[in-house]
């Protein structure tokens, strides 16, 4: 009964405000960073979703008002209505913020944390309520294949847990800038102590959410064929420097978003809606430069990679 509800919650369309700057529920999106009026799969089996998974404010807690800006789901929605080996692309958003790590009073709470934790992390909920609608939209005949999971920041974290995990659920995942763990990068000095001596004192500091990642990364590392579209930044404060492990993966493929706040030489921006009108600012932080106006650069490379995995 809880999953049949789970279920409904998951695909039940509710209605936004056409001024909404942030987008809060789940649903299909249309090529201008909104819900679509069409909340059905017509022609199922001709149909590419891409599935996409938001990042974590809040650590191991709930909120309620976290999933996407518009600005943030501007490149995906770029892609919707476009056709892939004769299949059309649709962008389901998925929001699962809501949800709490059984054990969150504890971790990231300024204690050490010191393992193991007690019940589910909210990331395993995350990652059993895409297994859910992955289910649901298979049950409307779409093929597995043709379910991609993608996600930014601790989604794209999760989208690499899922594909090593369950390799036949989906046809594949697109991982942005990959991190959940705070940004280690950064405040663990990566780039002057190196990533051994960073690691370690992440894990002297913070035990358990650093053992916790270190499992997660080991088993995801295990898998013989991990056929994931990585995109990270070395200058992402999170795990941009950390994330050389992705490249030891099979089947994995690594894209570096440049050095700089530039793609293919291009100054980028952030372009977002407010009220109903668009506003345009500089790129204020790495970790978001996979929503930034110049990331569709890389949409011919994302295209590229959904038709490989659609037609193996």
């Amino acid at each position: 009964m809880k999953k049949i509800i789970i279920i409904l919650t998951i695909f039940l369309f509710y209605n936004i405000p056409a001024h909404s700057d942030k987008l809060l529920k789940n649903g299909f999106l249309n090529n201008n960073m909104d819900y679509a009026k069409e909340q059905n799969i017509i022609n199922p089996k001709d149909k590419i979703i891409l599935i996409y998974n938001h990042g974590q404010d809040r650590h191991d807690k709930p909120s309620k008002k976290t999933c996407v800006w518009k600005n943030g789901i501007r490149n995906f929605s770029s892609l919707v209505g476009k056709k892939v080996d004769e299949k059309e692309i649709m962008l389901y958003l998925l929001c699962t913020d809501h949800l709490a790590g059984d054990d969150w009073k504890r971790l990231w709470t300024g204690k050490k944390l010191n393992p193991p934790y007690k019940g589910k992390l909210k990331l395993e909920k995350r990652l059993d309520a895409n297994l859910d609608i992955i289910d649901f939209f298979v049950s409307k005949g779409i093929p597995n294949k043709q379910i991609i999971i993608t996600g930014h920041s601790c989604g794209g974290w999760m989208t690499m847990m899922l594909t090593a995990r369950y390799p036949n659920k989906v046809g594949g995942g697109i991982s942005l800038m990959q991190a959940c763990y705070g940004k280690q990068s950064k405040e663990r000095k990566v780039k002057k102590n190196g990533v051994e001596k960073a690691l370690t004192k992440f894990a002297k500091l913070d035990p358990g959410p650093a053992k916790m990642r270190q499992n997660q990364i080991d088993e995801i590392s295990k898998s013989k064929n991990l056929p994931v579209l990585v995109f990270t930044h070395p200058k992402d404060p999170y795990d941009g420097l950390l994330s050389d492990w992705v490249e030891k993966i099979p089947g994995v493929k690594r894209v570096i978003i440049s050095q700089d706040k530039k793609i293919n030489g291009k100054k980028c921006f952030r372009i977002g809606i407010n009220n109903g009108k668009e506003w345009k600012e500089k790129v204020k932080k790495y970790h978001d430069m996979d929503m930034v106006d110049c990331f569709q650069y890389y949409n011919q490379t994302i295209l590229d990679y959904i038709t490989k995995r659609v037609s193996s």
